[in-house]
């Protein structure tokens, strides 16, 4: 029987509440959630070595500040290193991804507007399988059907030549949702009815 990894209950108000990888040995702390009119806010810790593959959104664009730190972001073809109190704009539908190539933590904000609750949900969703060894070693869930409904929930779309897998994770979001793989990892790992 797989074990569970329980969650604080998130909320829609201000109160920040953290969430930890550790396969990934990042944190990301909920500053603000979105309650359909504001932005969502994120203070993220990332390990040495850490960072996301290149991807897009098409609901929301992605500000990253860096807070501590050299923080990495391609975008659209650019590499760009943050220090501590500069920017970088991830507009929707830009290709991007953030990494961290020091040997150091970096510490960085990110928000997120318009606000989506689908990218909360994803997030605390992905560390919770973490939490539970249900992910590799790059934190990727080991489940399909868990991938494809992250991948949807959060609006991230993969880049580059593995463009061509978006439809068919898509499609398997839907069929995940239709056997209610959604619902249970909802239940199981975000906690909340919301």
């Amino acid at each position: 029987m797989t074990q569970t990894a329980t969650l604080p209950a998130p909320t829609l108000s201000t109160a920040p509440f953290t969430i930890y990888n550790p396969v990934q040995k990042d944190s990301v702390t909920f500053l603000r959630r979105t309650d359909g009119r504001c932005s969502t806010l994120v203070d993220v810790e990332l390990a040495p070595g850490g960072g996301n593959g290149l991807h897009t959104h098409t609901a929301y664009s992605e500000e990253f500040t860096c807070r501590e730190g050299l923080l990495g972001i391609h975008l659209d073809g650019r590499e760009i290193t943050l220090r501590p109190g500069e920017s970088a704009l991830a507009p929707i539908g830009s290709v991007h991804r953030f990494y961290n190539a020091s040997p150091e933590p970096v510490r960085f904000r990110t928000e997120i507007a318009p606000g989506h609750r689908g990218f909360e949900q994803g997030l605390i969703l992905s560390y919770g399988l973490a939490q539970g060894g249900q992910v590799n070693a790059k934190g990727i869930p080991m489940n399909i059907w868990h991938l494809a409904l992250i991948a949807d929930m959060t609006d991230s779309r993969l880049a580059g030549p593995l463009r061509v897998l978006n439809p068919v994770l898509t499609s398997l979001a839907r069929r995940a949702r239709a056997r209610g793989i959604e619902a249970e990892l909802l239940r199981r790992y975000v906690n909340t009815t919301a």
